[in-house]
């Protein structure tokens, strides 16, 4: 069988690699000139910094058969990503942790005092939040969502938090005590050489073909057995009943000697700082040693037709318009719509992984048993 893979990022790679090692013969025509999507990493020539061409992508996870099937393809060196925050003329820990706690309110609370001191600011009138507002000040109170969480989000998506989800903000922690870890997961690191050569290395296979600047448009569907599309849903079907929200990332460079702030992420969360965080990229390679620095300021808005997407826009009242085009991607025969864009959610790299593996396992169990009825 031949199969076609539209997309050479994370979905598309993990998907041709298990089917390829099936006896599948595949094709992976990505749009983009290089490979990797948006976790694409590259030599910085000036100052041989390696950057996130992206945005930062920081590996994290629980899932043990994630954790090993990546390093089988890149050794990964260990990281702990810590982000800092500035607001209100200081500069605080993320996430909101007791050090975070204690300074903001000016306190020298243990953690049970500090336990008791958030349940008092939280909104107790609020029992089932509905919004991202609505989370934040059922469980961190007014302050400290008006600090840290109001002003940044605004920027992030361009809508009050009132109409977002509350489950954008239930993947950020409230600790107390001093853990200034932003992530809990047991497995965290960076590939020593980068994303994008771990990528290269699970695409290699002699029966993987891998074309750059080539789009796998739905009309060439008819030349595959089986297609497996990660490029946008909405994309797929011409956006010809409209086009779903996403929000893109501009980002304006900074060259620097030495340490240009002293961490790999400072988060500004106040509205009217413009852009929603600096990035310094040598500090996610802390094994490594360079003279020169290279940051980047982000600044979020609206994706145009001609931008990459980065986050898909859920709102509290629903996604009509995404319903319909779920509807109409479920009854297309022979394409199976996998990864961030093609499913239309947001996605951590491990969670990728793994949808990936758990796709082209499906597939290959339903060929299996298509093959079995066959014989018989």
């Amino acid at each position: 069988m031949r199969i076609g893979i539209a997309g050479a990022g994370l979905s598309g790679a993990v998907i041709a690699r298990e089917l390829a090692m099936n006896g599948y013969s595949i094709e992976v025509h990505e749009q983009r000139s290089h490979i990797a999507g948006n976790c694409h990493t590259v030599r910085d020539s000036a100052t041989g910094i390696m950057l996130h061409a992206y945005g930062p992508h920081i590996f994290h996870t629980d899932d043990e058969e994630v954790w090993a099937y990546v390093n089988k393809f890149m050794k990964f060196k260990p990281y702990v990503h810590r982000v800092k925050a500035t607001t209100r003329g200081e500069v605080f820990s993320l996430p909101i942790n007791l050090h975070t706690i204690n300074q903001f309110f000016h306190k020298t609370f243990s953690p049970k005092e500090a336990q008791a001191f958030i349940n008092q600011q939280a909104d107790h009138s609020i029992s089932l939040p509905q919004s991202f507002e609505e989370q934040a000040l059922r469980f961190v109170g007014r302050e400290i969502y008006e600090a840290f969480f109001r002003g940044y989000t605004l920027k992030q998506w361009e809508v009050d938090p009132s109409e977002l989800p509350a489950s954008i903000l239930k993947r950020l922690p409230v600790r107390f005590n001093y853990n200034d870890n932003y992530f809990a997961h047991r497995n965290q690191g960076m590939p020593a050489e980068g994303y994008t050569a771990m990528v290269q290395n699970i695409l290699d296979h002699p029966r993987i073909t891998v074309h750059l600047d080539s789009i796998l448009r739905p009309s060439m569907s008819q030349d595959f057995d089986h297609v497996f599309y990660s490029g946008s849903i909405d994309g797929y079907f011409d956006y010809d009943i409209g086009r779903l929200p996403y929000r893109t990332l501009d980002f304006e460079r900074i060259d620097s000697d030495g340490d240009f702030q002293g961490c790999a992420v400072m988060n500004y969360c106040e509205e009217s700082i413009p852009f929603t965080r600096i990035t310094e990229h040598k500090h996610f390679s802390p094994w490594e040693e360079h003279e020169l620095t290279v940051c980047y300021r982000e600044f979020s808005r609206a994706c145009g037709p001609n931008d990459i997407a980065y986050y898909p826009v859920h709102l509290v009242q629903g996604d009509r318009l995404l319903d319909q085009y779920r509807q109409r991607a479920n009854i297309q025969r022979g394409v199976t719509f996998v990864g961030r864009l093609g499913t239309y959610r947001y996605m951590d790299m491990d969670v990728a992984i793994r949808a990936a593996l758990d796709t082209a396992r499906t597939f290959l169990s339903k060929a299996q048993m298509r093959a079995g009825v066959e014989t018989i």
